[in-house]
């Protein structure tokens, strides 16, 4: 027996690789499995030119626990390890035998066959998180001596010759004792094994068995139910997605999702893809029917699953998805991606990037697909989820508006169905030069603005506007297909014709006088009052000015933290042909002392058909109440 120091020396090292680079505990099985994985990946490859390596009986893994010995042994049939194997792969950390093996092939033309999971030579000191001793019994394919490796995982291991009748590696943890804390008997009981087995490792390409001892109910009545002990295959081995896209139905996707995701109902949409060039990458990708309960709440996480090389990585993994798209549910298995030294998280790099990108317009396409053969469904994905491709468009200084503005879906004044720009553009009538919209809370109070009266006397369709960021969305877009966007509510229209303009235009040069006191009336309430263009059969309203509309002031001031800073700016527009500005100017004519009153009138009258809190509303109940009065008198 000899006895060697660690290379990489140091308790402090060996304690940090043991404490501080894996987050869970059970980590340690997932890559113990991935090591043997690799093992047997290697002797295979060697094997298809070294007859004599080729193994008696099938590639496989298995797992022995022992509950009195308190030990697990994971065992392989791959390639072992030889003496000086086990001093330049285990006695020194951070040396990877499956990357130096990667290496050594990087000149030969099948490199591209060869599958191998480990990348940091780490993955073995995992073990000392639940093991306080490790065993590993190993003899090297084609050699005849067999070796073993013994560490408690401070400063030293040792190595001795040993009996093993087949090549290959047994590698035995000698459990931790149980604290208060930690309860290490539970990796002794075979659920958990199996448990752990399907989360991380279910679709390592070589079958993980295991020893089960299930209670068996006596065909006899009245005899005991009996034990029976049977080897159980704990992996499924082949992944769905690992499959050609012709061999996979719709129900085999549909019930993989419900399995996998934990859903009730089938998706909406599933979008399986297999890509290989310059990136390579798998991936089943779902839209599903309902959303889920706390999609919008600070404490979801959006992402997709990712493995590599079908072993389990991230749960979530949200930078394969970007925000907008964060009801997409799924997952990826790349060979590409540089993983961390603990296999936990991803290094940031283009590989990463790219197949987020690559996703991203696959998903798309999907939904555009829909669109286009199956408008009813797609209706059904836009009522549910619609909102979040608008903030996509938003988002990012509406760098994504170009692909996905063919996606958006509107209601109009003329339609109870959705229509799309397109639909809307290629229906607009002559003479018609901007896309018309208007805001507010339901179809019916935007039917029922005063501002749509010039725009219905037009026979002009207009889009009704009900979500939160539909303002900032038209603000982005700007226009479509050359087409502005034009907010009903918000500055001139510009709908008369010459005629109507030129007797207008002597309508505000007889008027001024009543306007400019109506004006001083308001000062310090609204920037203008003017005679209306928009108003045909309403009184009075009122508008923004250029920038920040009403409904954008009042989306950004119900945000957190907003302390009411943001305002639009106030135009009230009156009717000049209506009864209630003849009355008023009757009164101003008369006698314009009470001119600031009815002044006052107007702008809360029209504060209340905007759907603007009044700031006092007993006084103006007093006003009406003043006024309603004296001309009754």
């Amino acid at each position: 027996m000899e006895t060697k120091k660690f290379k990489t020396e140091t308790k402090k090292l060996l304690d940090l690789m043991i404490n501080s680079i894996y987050t869970h505990k059970e980590i340690f099985l997932r890559e113990l499995v991935s090591n043997a994985s690799d093992a047997i990946d290697k002797r295979h490859y060697l094997s298809l030119t070294n007859a004599n390596l080729v193994p008696t009986t099938e590639f496989e893994i298995t797992i022995d626990t022992n509950k009195e010995n308190r030990t697990i042994t994971i065992s392989d049939n791959g390639i072992g390890m030889s003496h000086d194997d086990l001093v330049n792969s285990l006695g020194t950390i951070a040396k990877s035998g499956s990357k130096e093996f990667m290496e050594n092939l990087k000149e030969e033309e099948n490199k591209g066959e060869l599958d191998i999971i480990g990348q940091f030579g780490v993955g073995f000191y995992s073990a000392y998180m639940v093991a306080d001793k490790v065993e590993v019994r190993t003899r090297k394919a084609g050699e005849n001596e067999g070796f073993i490796f013994t560490s408690d995982g401070t400063e030293s291991y040792t190595i001795d010759t040993c009996e093993k009748a087949n090549p290959g590696t047994e590698i035995t943890l000698y459990l931790r004792p149980n604290t208060e804390d930690e309860n290490y008997d539970t990796y002794l009981e075979f659920y958990t094994i199996k448990s752990l087995i399907k989360k991380y490792s279910d679709y390592v390409r070589y079958p993980i068995r295991m020893m089960n001892t299930k209670t068996v109910p006596s065909e006899n009545e009245g005899e005991e139910p009996s034990e029976v002990t049977e080897l159980e295959t704990l992996n499924s081995m082949i992944p769905l997605w690992k499959k050609s896209k012709s061999e996979v139905t719709e129900e085999e996707l549909n019930n993989f999702y419900k399995s996998k995701f934990g859903d009730y109902e089938d998706p909406l949409a599933s979008i399986f893809t297999n890509v290989e060039g310059n990136i390579t990458y798998n991936s089943i990708c779902y839209i599903p029917k309902h959303a889920p309960y706390d999609m919008y709440s600070d404490s979801y996480e959006r992402g997709l699953q990712l493995y590599t090389k079908g072993v389990f990585i991230l749960d979530k993994c949200k930078e394969l998805v970007p925000n907008y798209l964060r009801f997409v549910k799924g997952l990826v298995d790349s060979a590409d991606l540089s993983l961390n030294i603990s296999r936990e998280m991803l290094q940031h790099d283009r590989q990463l990037t790219k197949i987020a990108s690559s996703l991203e317009k696959k998903i798309l396409n999907e939904l555009s697909r829909i669109l286009k053969n199956d408008r009813e469904k797609y209706e059904e994905f836009f009522d549910t989820f619609g909102v979040n491709l608008k903030y996509g468009c938003y988002e990012d200084f509406g760098m994504r508006k170009d692909s996905l503005k063919d996606l958006l879906l509107f209601k109009s004044m003329n339609n109870d169905k959705y229509v799309t720009l397109k639909e809307y553009v290629d229906s607009m009538k002559e003479g018609q030069d901007v896309i018309y919209f208007a805001s507010g809370k339901s179809k019916a109070s935007i039917m029922a603005l005063p501002q749509m009266d010039a725009v219905k006397k037009q026979g002009y369709d207009v889009l009704i506007l009900t979500d939160d960021i539909d303002e900032f969305l038209m603000m982005v877009l700007s226009e479509y297909e050359s087409k502005k966007f034009k907010n009903v509510n918000q500055g001139d229209l510009d709908l008369l014709n010459e005629d109507e303009k030129k007797e207008f235009e002597a309508l505000e040069t007889e008027k001024k006088p009543l306007v400019e006191a109506l004006q001083e009336a308001l000062k310090d309430k609204v920037k203008e009052v003017k005679l209306s263009k928009r108003l045909t059969d309403s009184a009075v309203c009122l508008v923004s000015g250029d920038g920040v509309s009403f409904e954008m002031e009042r989306v950004l001031n119900e945000m957190p933290n907003a302390n009411e800073g943001v305002k639009a700016e106030r135009i009230l527009e009156i009717n000049p042909k209506h009864q209630l500005f003849e009355a008023i100017e009757h009164v101003y004519n008369n006698s314009n002392d009470d001119i600031k009153k009815y002044a006052e009138m107007l702008y809360s009258q029209a504060l209340i058909i905007e759907g603007i809190q009044l700031e006092d509303p007993i006084a103006f109940s007093n006003l009406m109440c003043e006024l309603m009065i004296k001309a009754s008198k």
